[in-house]
C-alpha cells in the first residue's frame, strides 16, 4: 500500500503541481515560509518534477535511421527554424530552482536530504536536454525576482562549463538519494544510471569533434556504471521464453531489471499512452540497415551470408538474433492474447512491423496504452560502461563478461569474442559509422554500436547516439537508407511461412480475388521499390522526401529568434543557423 500511494503521488501530482506554482501564489495564502515544512510538503512539491521525464508516444515515435513512419520529424524533414523553435522553455527549473531556495525550512534532515537529491537529480536533467539540444546555455542556479530581471539576459556559458555543473548535481543526487529501489521514484540507482548515460554523451560528444576532456567524461561514465553494477542489485529481467519482449509490454514494469519508469496500471484512474496506436497508425516501419545490424542466431554476420541482398522477408528473418522476432513482426508471429500467426500484411512503411511495446488486442485503440514505460533499464547502463571503457582504449573481456555478454545470454547469443571483433570490423557496420575511431579497438566499438542500436531500438536514443558519434549524416544519406523488405518482382507471397500466399504485388492487374483474403499492392502506387525499372527491389518508404544535412549546423537547433530580441543579442545564435535579427 505504501508503493501504491508513492506512485500514485507520483503521477497525479504532476499534473496537480503543474496549475500550482507557489511563486505565483498570493502570500496571504500560502508562502514559501509557511510550505516547506514537512515530508508532505516537499514530497507534493518534487511530485512535479517527474513530468518533465520522456514520455513513451515521443520517445517511441523519434525518428532515425532505424526507424521511419508518416510523420518523419523535424530533423530529418529539415523543418527546423529559429522563427518557430520552441525548447527555449525554463519554467522547470525555476520550479527546481524555487525548491532548493527554500527546502531549508524543513528541519527534518532526513527528509531534506532525500527530496534536495530529487532536486539536484531533475535540474541535472533539466540541462542535459538543453545541452542536448542547443549546446551552450545560460546556467541559472537561483530564482530570478521581479526586481532582477536583468539576470534572464545572461549569455550562454561554454557547455563544459554547464557538463561541469550538471556532473556536481549528480554526485549530490547520488549521495543524497535513497538506496532503496523504487520504480516510481528517482534512487542513487536512476541518478547512477543518469550520470552514466550523459557523461557518456559529453564524452563520445567531445571525442568525435577532438574537443577537450573527452576522457574526463568517458572515465565519469565508466565509473557511474561500474558502481552502479557492483552495488545496486539490479540484473536483467529473464522470465519466459521470449523476456525480451515480454519486458516492453509489461502492465507491471520488471523491477529487476527496470530502474525507474513512468506507472499507466492503476485501477480507477485514466492513465495511458498512445505507443501500441501509433505504431500502426503512423505506419512505423524499421528500415533494412536497422534490420542488418542482427547477427544470426549463431553469431555469424547475416551481411556476409551469399545473396543476402535479395532474400526474401522469410529467408532473411530465418536463424537470426531471437531479438529479432521479439521486436519485429516476423514469419510465425503470434500476438499476445491471441493463437493464431498474425501475417504480415505490409501496413509499415518499410514492411518491417514493429512488435517491441505491443500487447494485446484490447491495448491497440487510442489512448488504451497501460504498459509501464521504462525510462532507464539495467541494459542501457551495461551497455554504457562497455563503450565508455572501449572508446577509453581501457575495455577488457572481463569488462565483456559482465556487461555486454549478460545482455546478449538473455537474447540466447553467445558471448562478444574481443580479440576476433577488432582482427576483422564488420564492413557492413563502418559503412554504417564512418566516423567511427579507428584504431586496434575499432571492431570492438562497432560491436559494442550493433547491441545498442538492437538492444534500446525505440527508447528514444538512437537520434541522440547519432548525433554524439558525428554521424548524422547517416540519417539522410542520400543512399537513401528508408529502404524496407526486398521484392523480385510482381507476384505472389507467402509472409508468414505457413505455406499459403498472403500477399499479391502488381502492376497492371491483380490474379487473387477478395475471398483470397489477401493483401493486394499495386506497385507504383501502394508500393515503391527501389528499382522501379523493373518493378523490384528494396520498398522505398519517403520516395519524394529531398533530404538535406549540414554538418556544420543540424547537431544542434537554433536559439529562438524572440528570445535573442529580449536579451539585446546576448544570446548568441548557434552555427550555420540564420534569423531575422539583426544581432551577429
Amino acid at each position: 500500500m505504501k508503493t501504491l500511494q508513492k506512485i500514485l503521488a507520483t503521477i497525479l501530482l504532476g499534473a496537480a503541481c503543474s496549475s500550482c506554482d507557489l511563486t505565483l501564489i498570493p502570500e496571504d495564502t500560502v508562502t514559501p515560509q509557511t510550505f516547506f515544512k514537512t515530508e508532505t510538503d516537499l514530497r507534493l512539491w518534487t511530485n512535479q518534477f517527474y513530468t518533465m521525464l520522456e514520455s513513451p508516444d515521443n520517445a517511441a515515435g523519434l525518428n532515425a535511421d532505424d526507424m521511419v513512419d508518416k510523420s518523419m520529424g523535424d530533423v530529418i524533414s529539415g523543418t527546423r527554424m529559429a522563427s518557430n523553435e520552441k525548447g527555449w522553455t525554463w519554467t522547470a527549473l525555476r520550479k527546481i530552482n524555487y525548491y532548493l531556495a527554500n527546502s531549508h525550512n524543513c528541519t527534518d534532515e532526513a527528509v531534506r536530504t532525500k527530496y534536495d537529491g530529487v532536486a539536484y537529480f531533475f535540474r541535472a536533467y533539466f540541462y542535459y536536454e538543453k545541452v542536448l539540444r542547443y549546446g551552450d546555455v545560460p546556467w541559472y542556479e537561483q530564482v530570478i525576482g521581479s526586481e532582477e530581471e536583468e539576470l534572464l539576459k545572461k549569455p550562454r556559458e561554454d557547455r563544459g562549463i554547464i557538463m561541469d555543473h550538471v556532473m556536481n548535481d549528480l554526485k549530490n543526487a547520488i549521495e543524497m538519494l535513497p538506496r532503496e529501489k523504487d520504480v516510481a521514484r528517482v534512487t542513487r540507482w536512476s541518478a547512477l544510471a543518469l550520470k552514466s548515460r550523459i557523461a557518456l554523451y559529453e564524452g563520445t560528444w567531445r571525442k568525435y569533434r577532438n574537443l577537450p576532456d573527452a576522457d574526463k567524461y568517458l572515465q565519469l561514465a565508466a565509473d557511474a556504471a561500474s558502481t552502479f553494477i557492483s552495488e545496486s542489485g539490479y540484473s536483467l529481467y529473464k522470465e519466459g521464453t521470449e523476456p525480451y519482449r515480454d519486458l516492453f509490454c509489461s502492465d507491471d514494469a520488471k523491477q529487476e531489471e527496470v530502474i525507474l519508469a513512468r506507472i499507466y496500471n492503476f485501477e480507477g484512474l485514466n492513465l495511458s499512452h498512445n505507443v501500441q496506436f501509433n505504431i500502426r497508425n503512423s505506419a512505423a516501419g524499421f528500415t533494412r540497415r536497422f534490420m542488418n545490424h542482427y547477427l544470426m542466431a549463431d553469431g555469424s554476420r547475416f551481411t556476409e551470408k551469399e545473396g543476402h541482398e535479395t532474400m526474401s522477408y522469410t529467408e532473411e528473418t530465418a536463424g537470426r538474433d531471437p531479438r529479432m522476432a521479439q521486436t519485429v513482426l516476423c514469419p510465425g508471429y503470434i500476438a499476445k492474447g491471441e493463437e493464431s500467426v498474425t501475417a504480415n500484411d505490409m501496413t509499415a512503411m518499410t514492411g518491417y512491423e514493429p512488435i517491441k511495446f505491443v500487447s494485446t488486442a484490447a491495448h491497440s485503440g487510442a489512448s488504451k496504452g497501460t504498459s509501464d514505460w521504462p525510462l532507464f533499464r539495467t541494459a542501457e547502463v551495461y551497455l554504457n560502461y562497455a563503450e565508455a571503457k572501449a572508446e577509453l582504449g581501457t575495455l577488457t573481456k572481463d569488462d565483456l563478461l559482465i556487461s555486454i555478454d549478460r545482455i546478449r545470454d538473455r537474447a540466447g547469443m553467445k558471448g562478444l569474442d574481443m580479440a576476433a571483433a577488432n582482427a576483422n570490423p564488420d564492413p557492413f557496420l563502418l559503412a554504417c559509422y564512418p566516423n567511427v575511431t579507428k584504431s586496434e579497438n575499432t571492431g570492438v566499438i562497432l560491436e559494442i554500436r550493433r547491441e545498442r542500436t538492437i538492444e534500446l531500438v525505440m527508447e528514444g536514443l538512437r537520434m541522440w547516439d547519432m548525433f554524439r558519434w558525428k554521424e548524422g549524416a547517416q540519417l539522410v544519406n542520400e543512399t537513401n537508407p528508408y529502404y524496407g523488405i526486398y521484392f523480385s518482382g510482381p507476384g505472389l507471397y507467402d509472409m508468414d511461412g505457413d505455406g499459403r500466399n498472403d500477399l499479391e504485388l502488381y502492376v497492371d492487374k491483380q490474379t487473387s480475388s477478395p475471398a483470397d483474403g489477401l493483401t493486394v499492392l499495386r506497385i507504383g502506387s501502394d508500393i515503391i521499390l527501389s528499382d522501379m525499372a523493373e518493378n523490384r527491389g528494396y520498398v522505398v518508404a519517403w520516395s519524394t522526401l529531398k533530404y538535406t544535412w549540414n554538418e556544420e549546423r543540424d547537431y544542434l537547433w537554433p536559439i529562438p529568434a524572440d528570445q535573442r530580441v529580449l536579451t539585446g543579442g546576448l544570446l548568441t545564435q548557434n552555427p550555420g543557423w540564420t534569423d531575422s535579427t539583426d544581432f551577429d
